[in-house]
């Protein structure tokens, strides 16, 4: 399955790692440091699904969600939060703010893959 995809993390060498797989399974990505330029970018690339981290400077990824799912313009982009945060609590939090999935670091790439597949095709 082909898609457009927004990678939204504050750590360049995740966002290398995860753009060169998404890419090399025939997506076309996009990266963003942060949740305020992911949001501007998102205007003009208009990703299928969008990968971010909950832990970023400035705007967490939970805050960057529910931004993205109240506005009606992006509400139907796809969210995975993909973080270090493994605690319960953290993985409730990712839903009550709009999240489709949640998915922890060190992220096995196949499930990754196998998890964009069934959103984008749901």
């Amino acid at each position: 399955m082909q898609g457009k995809i927004l990678v939204v993390d504050d750590e360049p060498d995740l966002l290398e790692l995860v753009g060169q797989l998404l890419e090399g399974e025939g997506f076309t990505t996009a990266t963003a440091s942060d949740g305020a330029t992911a949001l501007k970018k998102i205007h003009n690339f208009h990703p299928d699904l969008v990968l971010v981290d909950a832990s970023m400077p400035q705007m967490s990824g939970f805050t960057f969600c529910e931004t993205l799912k109240r506005n009606s313009l992006t509400a139907s982009i796809r969210v995975i939060i993909l973080t270090g945060l493994q605690s319960q609590f953290a993985r409730l939090n990712g839903f009550a703010h709009g999240a489709d999935a949640y998915l922890t670091k060190p992220f096995e790439p196949d499930e990754l893959v196998a998890k964009i597949n069934e959103l984008l095709a749901a």
